[in-house]
């Protein structure tokens, strides 16, 4: 989930991750704070242009949408129908722009991991490990190990919302 000002900032890496087998979806365009208390006008015109900018870049118009700080008002279900955006929340949240410790967030987000989770984690404003290195990259690879040792495969959202059956028990996706 990204913002369509960034995405539009940095148009060919947008590119790259989507030429990877990964997804890009609507995370607002600028990331108002105040998201959740928009009335329904001025939350639509946020979405549209993230959908219209990372479209524009990636050349696929998002099909999801995560909500700022996952806060959602009752305006919200409509404004996603109207722009054929489906919510989606995660499962389990390692707190990784406010935990510096390694250890903690890899912890929160394994303990009792299974089939089906969606785990978020930040690219930018991660908070910062006694290394300076933000704790999202200290994470990633032990947390992917453990997804593998557990028998579990990491996919994009998009795949793993539409696996069908047994198949979609045996995946989790990372945001």
């Amino acid at each position: 989930f990204c913002l369509g000002t960034l995405v539009e900032k940095h148009a060919a890496l947008a590119r790259e991750v989507v030429r990877r087998g990964h997804s890009i979806e609507n995370h607002t365009d600028r990331h108002p704070v105040l998201f959740s208390t928009f009335g329904p006008g001025r939350m639509a015109r946020e979405l549209a242009q993230a959908q219209d900018r990372i479209a524009q870049v990636t050349g696929r118009a998002p099909q999801y949408f995560r909500a700022v700080a996952g806060l959602r008002n009752p305006f919200l279900d409509r404004v996603l129908h109207q722009q054929g955006l489906q919510l989606v929340h995660w499962t389990r949240r390692g707190y990784d722009t406010n935990t510096p410790n390694p250890a903690t967030v890899l912890a929160r987000l394994t303990r009792g991991l299974a089939a089906g989770d969606i785990l978020l984690m930040h690219d930018g404003h991660s908070a910062p490990t006694a290394t300076g290195q933000p704790v999202a990259l200290a994470v990633l690879p032990q947390l992917l190990a453990q997804v593998q040792a557990q028998g579990l495969q990491s996919v994009a959202l998009p795949t793993a919302l539409s696996l069908p059956g047994p198949q979609a028990h045996s995946s989790t996706a990372l945001l």
